[in-house]
């Protein structure tokens, strides 16, 4: 089961990096959006609003998706409930949030797993 905690820990933190290119690329479409609009300030205040927002949701779940991943990687019992929770959420993101939500609540639930995150036995090779 460590093979599949490194992985699903992996998976997070590479999820989680695109996330945050994916973040920087809203911001960046948005800011070129609002060029064309100036003399809209509805419009304006609309698009600086949705992309700064979004932008922002963006970054908060790429970064728990990595602080998750790190944290799984050095058998954090927190880090394993974190990952649970984004993997659930994950999930609604079909097709492949769902396929990586499924498989790693399914690594993260089994028995072997959850004795890997409690006492001191995780550190053992």
């Amino acid at each position: 089961m460590r093979q599949h905690v490194s992985f699903v820990g992996a998976l997070h933190i590479g999820f989680g990096i695109l996330g945050l290119i994916g973040a920087l690329s809203v911001y960046i479409v948005f800011n070129f959006a609002h060029g064309f609009v100036d003399a809209d300030p509805v419009a304006n205040k609309v698009l600086t609003f949705l992309g700064g927002s979004l932008s922002l949701l963006i970054v908060f779940f790429a970064a728990l998706g990595i602080i998750a991943g790190i944290g799984l990687l050095a058998y954090k019992p927190w880090a394993r409930i974190l990952t649970l929770i984004l993997s659930a959420i994950s999930c609604l993101n079909i097709p492949i949030g769902t396929a990586k939500g499924v498989y790693s609540i399914w690594a993260l639930m089994q028995p072997d797993t959850i004795s890997l995150f409690e006492g001191p036995q995780h550190l053992e090779p």
